[in-house]
């Protein structure tokens, strides 16, 4: 009798315990703050975007952008030059916290960066040599064209089936810059690169270069954060959206371009 007393009493107990713990609601994980300092990757030898200026100081439209967003946000913000073909592999191994630097969205990169709203549309244009006889993309047909290693120059160049199996050679390049150089000197036959980028370096060349009418297609600019920092990137989508409002987004791109080329 004491035996089934006991047994009784203990799983009373159990069960009274049991309901006291379902009627208090499940503790909530907290919020993920948003950090108080981030590292910005980008390429440095990308000009306009982000580059080294005459006293080696990091400069850019994209500098701009970011140092004001920082500001706005309260927290500190440091740059860090990175090989651009593994930004993927620096920011998912949080050598890195953003990629702002011209980076364009693309489905494929959705799958391993989380974007911000675009904040520019860009185009991948075409850049010949001023005395060049390549008129349309049909020209390039048998031709070295020259573009940036891990940019979406390439991604478009493949998207264009018959321009790209026409091409006797796609030569990729650590940047921009020295794709050109091959282009001044005839290793290439053209240059495949962001209009921003490829716009404001032929104006430093005047004469040397010109712009095709034709261009592979148009495409956004966004920030780019890892998947799982959800507060970060609230917090930038956030402050992008009132750069643009009160016109400090704009008033940068002035500074860089000569007009208002935000989205």
């Amino acid at each position: 009798m004491k035996k089934l007393t006991a047994a009784f009493l203990a799983c009373a107990t159990s069960l009274l315990v049991g309901c006291g713990q379902s009627d208090d609601p499940a503790p909530q994980a907290a919020a993920p703050a948003a950090p108080q300092k981030i590292v910005v990757g980008l390429d440095d030898n990308f000009p306009p975007m982000g580059f080294r200026d005459e006293n080696n100081q990091l400069v850019g439209f994209d500098i701009d952008m970011a140092r004001e967003a920082a500001k706005r946000m309260g927290i500190e913000v440091e740059f860090k030059p990175i090989d651009w073909s593994a930004k993927e592999a620096e920011l998912n191994g949080k050598r890195v916290d953003a990629l702002w630097n011209g980076l364009t969205i693309t489905e494929e990169r959705k799958k391993n960066i989380a974007f911000t709203a675009p904040y520019m549309a860009n185009h991948q244009i075409i850049l010949v040599a001023q005395a060049s006889p390549v008129k349309a993309k049909a020209d390039l047909a048998g031709l070295v064209v020259g573009a940036q290693d891990g940019s979406s120059a390439v991604d478009a160049i493949k998207k264009d089936v018959p321009v790209a199996s026409s091409l006797k050679q796609v030569k990729l390049f650590g940047d921009n810059v020295t794709a050109l150089m091959d282009l001044s000197a005839g290793r290439l036959d053209a240059v495949v690169v962001d209009e921003v980028v490829g716009r404001y370096l032929a104006s430093k060349r005047a004469g040397q270069y010109r712009v095709l009418d034709e261009n592979f297609g148009t495409e956004d600019y966004g920030v780019g954060v890892r998947k799982d920092d959800t507060a970060l990137l609230a917090k930038l989508d956030e402050t992008l959206v009132a750069m643009k409002k009160d016109g400090s987004a704009a008033r940068i791109a002035q500074q860089w371009f000569g007009a208002d080329i935000i989205k």
